[in-house]
């Protein structure tokens, strides 16, 4: 299990997310329910969560973030992710 971190979901925050190792991330609503769960390689962290910030600032937001060895480790920890917590946008099926 990798470095877990969390931070508030804008631009700040996510440049302060480190970006040398591949994550996977959750995306929390201010109650701390996870509204969609991610995995991003490494060197692409952080554009990654920017693609997700497009729309804007939602207050209240954050990240969490769980740093992995490798993609493969963090797209199977996304998948038991999604599984069990069934997150309201991430609608794939994995």
């Amino acid at each position: 299990m990798g470095k877990t971190k969390t931070v508030n979901y804008n631009k700040s925050g996510i440049e302060n997310i480190p970006n040398n190792k591949p994550v996977t991330y959750k995306i929390k609503t201010n109650g701390g329910k996870t509204n969609y769960t991610g995995s991003a390689k490494k060197g692409r962290v952080q554009e990654r969560l920017r693609e997700h910030l497009k729309d804007g600032n939602i207050p209240g937001t954050k990240i969490q973030i769980e740093q992995h060895s490798s993609i493969r480790d963090a797209q199977e920890k996304e998948n038991r992710m999604i599984k069990r917590s069934k997150p309201k946008y991430n609608n794939k099926g994995k």
